[in-house]
């Protein structure tokens, strides 16, 4: 069946591929995420985690819980492997056999593509908001901020368990962002609730890891956050 994720990635004899295109694509159009390591000719260029985490419940469905652990950043046109599988865990791998993406499941998949679509497009929506709109004020009460000139924050892990299942088509809501702050290196860890009509039918976390803090200066991070604002504004206007 025909989804909106077909035109971010590609199948080649079974692999599937994604072109820096289709993950800087995906990164601004879905997920509203302007982070320059998305952008086609970034050094170091990744496909966004979000989209591995779309990718998975369109092939594998939705279950009543999932974690998953980001192991690898995926570059460019990297084949990967989503082979079928009826186990509770999962390994999304290169032809080479290097994990990228590790799932644990439980519970009998829904594949309803209404679902599927609901979950995805809202939680990449939410993932994109991180930064700045939750990140920000979560460093500046904490007194650190990331290196503006090299700002590093990766995608760690998420996980999600409904209460209510089967669920109709859910829709996310922020419910609290927390930071541990050791040294140079920051965990970062936000709450979203899983709503159907209003009502909350379940829970998730989404970790981050940010990584060379320093203390926090309130010019530099308007700077920088009015730099993210000015790439957003220059690729709409494109658009």
């Amino acid at each position: 069946m025909p989804s909106y994720l077909d035109e971010f990635h590609a199948r080649d004899n079974g692999a599937v591929r994604v072109t820096p295109d289709q993950a800087s694509r995906f990164a601004k159009e879905v997920a509203g995420d302007f982070n320059p390591i998305h952008n086609p000719d970034a050094k170091r260029f990744c496909v966004p985690g979000d989209l591995l985490f779309c990718l998975v419940l369109n092939e594998y469905g939705v279950s009543q819980r999932m974690s998953f652990r980001f192991t690898n950043m995926v570059g460019p046109d990297v084949a990967l492997r989503f082979s079928p599988s009826e186990e509770s865990s999962l390994a999304i791998q290169d032809e080479a056999g290097k994990t990228y993406l590790e799932v644990e499941r439980e519970g009998e998949p829904s594949t309803d593509p209404q679902l599927i679509e609901s979950l995805t497009r809202d939680y990449a929506a939410f993932s994109g908001q991180n930064f700045p709109h939750i990140l920000v004020p979560l460093m500046k009460q904490h007194g650190v901020m990331v290196n503006p000139q090299r700002p590093l924050v990766f995608y760690d892990s998420m996980s999600f368990a409904f209460d209510q299942w089967p669920a109709p088509a859910p829709s996310l809501r922020f419910a609290n962002a927390e930071l541990v702050v050791n040294g140079k290196r920051g965990d970062v860890a936000l709450d979203f609730d899983l709503l159907a009509d209003e009502k909350v039918v379940g829970s998730g976390r989404k970790k981050l890891v940010i990584s060379g803090l320093r203390p926090f200066e309130q010019a530099v991070m308007d700077d920088l956050v009015r730099q993210y604002d000015g790439w957003k504004s220059d690729y709409q206007s494109r658009g």
